[in-house]
């Protein structure tokens, strides 16, 4: 059977796809290449929030039609992922050598396509149609990397977006919202504890609206609580996460679920974009700066030791220096854990590429420039404030910049590294925290209690 290489950009939710139509394949008896230069397939997993994201994978694509399909002429190449999806078979008018173009609805037959392509039943396939029933069909999982299980897993519960933010492009490439069943979902994360997962990270374009027209309020929770409880009752699954989430979906029903739930983690990746009320209504948000702080004041009062992350884009339309210093102002307002800053892109068909006052683009990069200052600085000194504590991990493997140590992740999501051996792995232990870097942590092994 063929081996086959796929490579990803962007986001978890393309992350998780990836895995899948990997583990689909490996069914079907393909292998996995270790690299493009041994693959019979590349597939590119593209992403198209960003114009950069695009460009790249179109570079990569050119640069495999010409290096590969030299040497290799039979090499399969497909891209996949919202960018197919998006351009469809203008991918392949533009590179004549790509073989597939597979949407975000059909990542489940991939096998399929590629058999009709080796068996010769079809020369060029561009699948990108809508198709019911796709939410369900993420399932299989690779748990087995260098030759060790995983002991952390992502699961779909939902695709699509409704939100339509005038700057996103992926309610047009990923469709409207479809949420799985809570007990299909269940059934997937005991199948993943049964194999050795320990921590599972619910997934979703906005997890928040899961399940908002197929399941009632129930007790005065949402559809999206009662399938964390559901999943809370997971005997042997020890942690519970989830991303990404909106605000607008933050009722007290979720933020007292996380004084309820001991398994589910202090934890919240809580995306805002702006500072300024002005730009969140002109980008569609549908939340005031307000209300977002009152949501964060709310987690905090149910744990003060609560991580908080954010997204930020810099340079949307309109933008001025007074909507760019309420962006610092909440900053240093809400002293986020992390946070990640895009520059704004304009995307076509989205109503912000016609918004008058386009910011020039070395604007853009000066203001990327002093929010993330301001953002290290703040960061910088949160994780300084942990040296001396105790921290309890779950140990996920090898660091990745140093296999000679093993790194864990806090409850509040921060990235522990220490001195440790395999035998660790998939272990709940505590750590002392000897010494802050840029966004990790530094444990001591003197006190591991494994």
């Amino acid at each position: 059977m063929p081996s086959v290489f796929i490579k990803t950009y962007g986001c978890q939710m393309n992350e998780r796809d990836s895995e899948a139509v990997a583990a689909q394949l490996v069914a079907k008896g393909y292998t996995l290449a270790r690299g493009e230069a041994e693959a019979d397939v590349i597939l590119l997993n593209t992403c198209s929030v960003r114009d950069y994201a695009e460009q790249k994978a179109l570079g990569k694509m050119e640069n495999l039609a010409v290096e590969v399909r030299r040497n290799r002429p039979n090499v399969v190449l497909g891209f996949m992922g919202c960018m197919a999806q998006s351009r469809g078979g203008e991918l392949i008018a533009r590179l004549p050598d790509v073989d597939l173009v597979l949407g975000t609805q059909k990542f489940h037959r991939a096998g399929d396509y590629l058999d009709d392509i080796f068996s010769g039943r079809r020369e060029k396939i561009v699948e990108v149609g809508a198709e019911q029933g796709s939410e369900a069909t993420i399932r299989e999982h690779l748990l087995n990397g260098n030759g060790h299980k995983s002991v952390t897993a992502f699961v779909s519960i939902m695709q699509g977006c409704n939100q339509y933010c005038t700057f996103c492009i992926v309610p047009y490439t990923r469709g409207e919202e479809r949420s799985r069943t809570i007990a299909d979902i269940v059934m997937e994360c005991r199948e993943l504890v049964g194999r050795g997962v320990k921590e599972i990270t619910l997934l979703g374009q906005i997890v928040t609206s899961y399940g908002k027209r197929e399941l009632p309020n129930k007790d005065g929770k949402s559809a999206f609580v009662q399938l964390i409880e559901a999943v809370h009752e997971v005997e042997g699954l020890q942690r519970v996460r989830f991303t990404s989430p909106h605000p607008k979906g933050y009722g007290d029903d979720l933020v007292e679920a996380y004084g309820r739930l001991p398994k589910l983690v202090e934890s919240a990746h809580l995306p805002v974009q702006s500072g300024s009320d002005r730009l969140l209504k002109l980008m569609h948000r549908g939340y005031t700066r307000e209300r977002y702080l009152g949501i964060i004041e709310k987690l905090r009062r149910v744990n003060p030791d609560t991580g908080v992350s954010t997204d930020f884009i810099v340079g949307f339309p309109g933008e001025t220096e007074a909507d760019f210093e309420e962006t610092l102002s909440l900053v240093r307002e809400v002293e986020f854990d992390q946070a990640y800053i895009f520059k704004y892109s304009p995307r076509r068909d989205t109503p912000a590429a016609a918004m008058p006052g386009q910011v020039p683009q070395p604007l853009k990069e000066e203001r990327n420039q002093r929010l993330l200052a301001a953002v290290n600085e703040i960061g910088a000194r949160r994780y300084q404030n942990l040296v001396g504590r105790t921290a309890e991990i779950l140990v996920e493997g090898p660091s990745k910049k140093n296999a000679a140590r093993m790194m864990g992740r806090t409850r509040c999501n921060k990235i522990v590294v220490f001195d440790g051996s395999e035998r660790h792995r998939g272990h709940i232990m505590d750590v002392r925290i000897e010494k802050a870097g840029s966004f990790t942590l530094y444990g001591d092994p003197a006190i591991v209690n494994v």
